[in-house]
């Protein structure tokens, strides 16, 4: 995934009210961007840290700015981080469609934002014929607390708990059904559950797994050009 535009660069001065920062551009501007993240972003919201931005010319918006990577450094150096949520869903659907996730491969048909279970829609849906549907949940993951451990979640997520069980649902009713974290960093060698901060969503990622859900783990490359999808990452029980 290409931004449409190169990402301007600044300072993350504060990010408040959850989806609004305060960023002060390279050239001395301030301006307030739309911070596309409903999570805690443990780590990735210090002021003073690094920040890329995105500029919309749709005259609708009310905020222009968004804000699309910051760098932290946990370690083993400055890495760029995506932090914007809405890309995951794109990005894991391109490498799909490009046939980079082996695990994933062999569907025809690809359709997003699919109604099912109770009042939810499922992210991706894939079908061919001759074989069952397979229902693919993605999650975007950014914590990093130990060099080259990713975790989910940042914060509480009773929605992640919920499309966990739904997903079991969809497994015991004979379809296929994967979890897939998409991990917007490239410092990371595997990826694990955050227990401390969520236990119940680890609970509920157990009764998954019981019940035949799949968990499927990739990383990325970030830039100030785009984000592309990597390789697989193992997933640490």
């Amino acid at each position: 995934m290409r931004f449409s535009e190169p990402l301007v660069r600044g300072r993350l001065l504060r990010r408040y009210k959850r989806f609004l920062a305060d960023i002060e551009l390279d050239g001395g501007e301030i301006v307030t961007a739309h911070c596309a993240n409903p999570g805690s972003m443990l780590g990735l919201n210090d002021p003073g840290i690094s920040a890329w931005l995105s500029k919309s010319d749709n005259p609708k918006r009310k905020l222009a700015w968004s804000l699309e990577v910051v760098e932290v450094d946990v370690g083993r150096g400055p890495t760029l981080v995506g932090i914007n949520t809405g890309h995951p869903n794109r990005l894991v659907e391109d490498a799909i469609s490009a046939g980079a996730i082996s695990e994933l491969a062999g569907y025809e048909t690809l359709r997003r934002e699919v109604k099912y279970g109770k009042n939810s829609r499922i992210d991706l849906l894939l079908s061919n014929e001759g074989k069952p549907d397979c229902y693919v949940e993605v999650k975007n993951v950014h914590l990093v607390r130990e060099p080259g451990l990713a975790e989910f979640p940042d914060s509480v997520t009773a929605r992640g708990a919920k499309h966990l069980d739904e997903l079991s649902d969809m497994a015991r009713q004979g379809a296929r059904a994967a979890m897939f974290y998409l991990v917007q960093r490239g410092d990371t060698e595997r990826v694990m559950i955050a227990r401390d901060i969520d236990p119940a969503y680890g609970d509920a990622l157990e009764r998954a797994r019981k019940a035949g859900v799949e968990v499927v783990a990739y990383g990325c490359e970030v830039t100030a050009e785009g984000i592309e999808v990597t390789g697989a990452l193992p997933f640490a029980h």
